[in-house]
């Protein structure tokens, strides 16, 4: 037996003989190092092998709901895929299947309204409110398709998945010819060629009627009570041109409500539409996620508001994406009158917004929307239509003109060819009125998206006068109509 003597405390072993240093024992200790190196190479190959395997495997489930490709799994397999719904994505964006596959979809959604999947061949969850979840299983695939939310406007905004079907015949691309306004590369890009175009020296057919502009006194009392109910429902916007408007009550501009500061407005909200919606009173102050909360179709809710100030404010519905809800027709105006509000002879509104057309019968193209590109631009709702039905007063006769820009996007600077305005209401506040000191009047009522005023004038002589929107590309695309002032009969003179 055998017995190793350590070296006492503090004593130095003897100096090593240099003579030694190709000796056996040091042979040995370098074989052993050269074997601690060989071994920790396998061993790091190894396990970066394992992480290969691993990424590759989760890569073919493409499960990561923050994946945005997700590949494809063997042909004829089944494939489990997490797919997330926000405003306005579907993730993964794309994703690869074996010819054959059968996918399992799993989804979630993710946003703060609901939204569905559906898929090109009809298939499709119910609609899913948020954090909410639902399974879809669909296949055998054997093309390409899309993967999208079917909610109007949802896939148009960004909601789109491209499936892509690999090693079968004939496999390509997924097409977006039947997305509207849409190309393969955004969703912005140029609009299709099914739009529908206006005919703007058409006239309308016998049967056509204008929007009343004629304003009614503000009712009596201090409380309104008032129901809105969410109607969608195809309506002429421009001779022979018609759209699927959403609206509220079946108009065009929603209906004028009226009063005066400290009244109290009592709204019922009621959606009888297929989507949800929503509204949002700007002359209110409330907490927008309660009362300007979306609400499903069959479903009400009451919105309670006092007018604390004066002006002509804009109403419509928020629900995202609201520009695409508020160029589709869901817009009206609350009048709040400012205290000592002089009387005239005739009150009249008139509500400037933009058309942004869609294929015939359909709703308006929200690619257009999204880059501003609108088709015509009108007052209440219909192209030149008090060119069609002008408006008739008499010479002398003091009149008041309500304005409101509710864009979405394009400004407003309302005119009327040869009168002068003495009186400007602006915002919440008078710009100019009879007795001015400098002798000034104005020419032109300029309002941004979502402001509003109005203007006095009388009309000083017989004669046709022209109301346009002074940005004068907007006056050629429908933003027109006329005063027949003593009852003249005769072309227009602008």
């Amino acid at each position: 037996m055998s017995e190793t003597v350590l070296d006492p405390p503090g004593v130095n072993p003897p100096p090593r003989d240099p003579r030694r240093s190709g000796g056996a024992g040091d042979r040995g200790l370098s074989w052993a190092l050269v074997g601690f190196l060989f071994g920790g190479m396998i061993l790091f190959f190894a396990l970066m092998t394992g992480m290969l395997v691993v990424m590759e495997h989760n890569g073919e489930r493409g499960t990561g709901a923050g994946t945005a490709v997700a590949s494809a799994a063997p042909s004829g397999a089944a494939q489990d895929v997490n797919v997330s719904l926000t405003e306005f994505a579907i993730t993964p964006a794309t994703l690869n299947v074996g010819a054959g596959t059968t996918v399992r979809f799993h989804v979630t959604n993710n946003g703060t309204i609901p939204h569905n999947f559906t898929l090109d061949t009809g298939q499709a969850t119910p609609n899913i409110a948020p954090d909410g979840e639902a399974d879809l299983t669909a296949g055998p695939f054997t093309k390409s398709l899309q993967g999208f939310c079917s909610i109007p406007g949802h896939k148009q905004a960004g909601m789109l998945m491209n499936i892509t079907v690999t090693g079968a015949a004939g496999a390509s691309t997924p097409s977006t010819a039947n997305m509207p306004g849409m190309s393969a590369s955004s969703p912005s890009s140029v609009p299709t060629s099914t739009d529908a175009k206006i005919n703007f020296s058409a006239t309308p057919g016998p049967s056509w009627h204008a929007f009343d502009p004629t304003l009614a006194p503000a009712p009596g009392g201090t409380v309104h009570n008032v129901t809105l109910t969410v109607k969608e429902l195809t309506r002429e916007v421009a001779p022979g041109v018609t759209q699927l408007a959403w609206t509220f009550n079946g108009q065009v501009p929603g209906p004028i409500l009226r009063g005066h500061i400290g009244d109290v407005f009592n709204v019922t909200l009621i959606n009888d539409g297929t989507m949800g919606h929503s509204i949002d009173f700007h002359a209110s102050q409330v907490a927008p996620n309660v009362d300007m909360r979306t609400i499903e179709p069959g479903q009400s809710l009451v919105y309670q508001f006092k007018a604390d100030y004066a002006g002509i404010w804009m109403y419509h519905c928020g629900t995202a994406p609201a520009l695409e809800h508020i160029a589709n027709g869901m817009f009206g105006a609350v009048i709040i009158d400012p205290p000592n509000l002089a009387p005239v002879a005739h009150e009249y509104v008139m509500i400037q917004s933009e058309l942004y057309l869609g294929p015939q019968g359909q709703p308006g193209d929200y690619a257009k929307m999204l880059t501003g590109d609108y088709d015509a631009v009108v007052f209440n709702g219909y192209v030149n239509q008090y060119k069609y039905a002008p408006i008739k007063v008499d010479p002398g006769q003091r009149i008041r003109i309500w304005v409101l820009n509710v864009g979405p996007s394009d400004i407003s600077s309302f005119h009327i060819v040869g009168t002068i305005f003495d009186t400007i209401f602006k915002e919440g506040h008078y710009e100019l009125q009879p007795g001015n000191p400098t002798g000034g009047g104005s020419q032109a009522l300029d309002l941004d998206p979502a402001q509003g005023g109005f203007i006095e004038t009388t009309f000083a002589q017989p004669g046709i006068y022209t109301m346009v929107s002074h940005k004068f590309d907007d006056a050629t695309r429908g933003d027109l109509g006329t005063f027949d002032v003593g009852g003249v009969t005769g072309a227009m003179n602008h």
